[in-house]
């Protein structure tokens, strides 16, 4: 099944119901990342909670991201130290794309950035306009996995023209 998704849907099916689902591994990948708040209950907490929690229970997240978060991502960062250490994390200055692997049974695929404004966290006239798709296809989640995994083991450093802003890349 392949969904259409946009604006807060994306956070409605993606962050909120999928992602706290996950049993084995979440991976993410996006251009821009933030201090993403999202709900719990009657209150708000960061995002890099809901990733905290799922790597307490034994489930394997990597982060890919193109740039270096913030200090209000840092400082929510801080708050879980099981992140430090537990959590695989990977800059690479030429991702663009933005790809959510959970399990690798489910996939979203779109233009939001994991911000609030670009998954959908925040109010109807502060969230930006964005669109994805949701999809358990297996030959479509199979396709993104591979993308992703691509650029993790690192099969595009050695030509890369932009390692000299790569603090990640394993080849100089």
């Amino acid at each position: 099944m392949t969904q259409l998704l946009f604006n807060n849907e994306i956070y409605t099916k993606v962050i909120h119901e999928k992602i706290p689902m996950a049993r084995e591994f979440v991976w993410i990948a996006t251009a821009d990342i933030k201090d993403m708040y999202v709900a719990d209950g009657l209150t708000m907490k960061p995002f890099l909670g809901v990733l905290a929690s799922l790597i307490a229970h034994k489930v394997e997240v990597r982060l890919m991201h193109a740039k270096e978060p913030g200090p209000n991502f840092r400082k929510d960062f801080d708050k879980y130290p099981l992140l430090f250490n537990s959590m695989e994390r990977m800059l690479c200055p030429r991702v663009h794309y933005k790809i959510i692997i959970i399990d690798g049974i489910t996939a979203y695929t779109g233009s939001a950035n994991l911000t609030g404004a670009g998954m959908g966290a925040k109010g109807d006239n502060n969230r930006n306009f964005e669109n994805g798709l949701l999809t358990s296809d297996p030959d479509l989640v199979a396709q993104l996995m591979e993308q992703f995994d691509c650029v993790w083991r690192g099969d595009f450093c050695r030509p890369c023209k932009r390692k000299a802003y790569c603090g990640d890349c394993p080849i100089k």
